[in-house]
């Protein structure tokens, strides 16, 4: 399997192909996404095919935005079967890449270590210093999807999504759910000065 070879394929694709208006589904998130999976997979050990395969599906994880926006998680899943076998990947290395990508729908249901650090790996940002600019880019593209109203729409849906998200890895419990309680609490202080 050709991991670099099947990275340059689908940024590219990223690169050409999501609209303007994906500010938070974009390809700096994918970018991320990225990082953050290989950052944490090195504190859960995991090497070698398992990291291939995880990088593999942190980067076609929101490729799927290209060919379903409304279901991107299995447009990803078409994206990765029709692209990684030219890549040299298996078909159990597909079916691998495509249970990853669809363990990130939300709720999110990781399952195992790969999924585990994948999940974490998507909303690393909630338990970040930069929480609130990654959160303002996702508010921009709702709002230009017409899919929420406004500001308090919007900081009702956080606290919604914050109080119920839960990190999988040590790692992530331990380095982001405090700043993340942290970041809950001062969206609902906004919200309730909003009322």
């Amino acid at each position: 399997m050709d991991l670099q070879a099947a990275k340059q394929f689908i940024l590219a694709q990223l690169h050409a192909g999501l609209p303007d208006f994906r500010t938070y589904h974009s390809l700096e998130h994918t970018l991320d996404v990225h990082a953050a999976a290989v950052r944490l997979a090195a504190g859960e050990g995991i090497a070698g095919e398992d990291l291939a395969l995880l990088e593999t599906a942190a980067l076609f994880h929101d490729s799927g935005f290209l060919v379903r926006p409304n279901d991107h998680e299995s447009g990803s899943c078409l994206i990765a079967r029709e692209a990684l076998p030219r890549f040299g990947y298996s078909d159990a290395q597909v079916d691998r890449v495509c249970g990853l990508i669809m363990s990130t729908v939300v709720p999110q249901a990781a399952d195992d270590a790969l999924s585990n650090v994948l999940c974490d790996a998507d909303l690393d940002y909630l338990g970040r210093d930069d929480f609130f600019l990654i959160g303002d880019r996702l508010f921009r593209e709702l709002m230009a999807m017409g899919a929420i109203a406004d500001r308090k729409e919007w900081d009702r849906l956080q606290v919604s999504f914050l109080s119920r998200h839960v990190y999988y890895t040590a790692a992530s419990r331990t380095l982001r759910e405090p700043r993340k309680q942290e970041h809950l609490a001062e969206v609902r202080r906004r919200l309730a000065g909003q009322s």
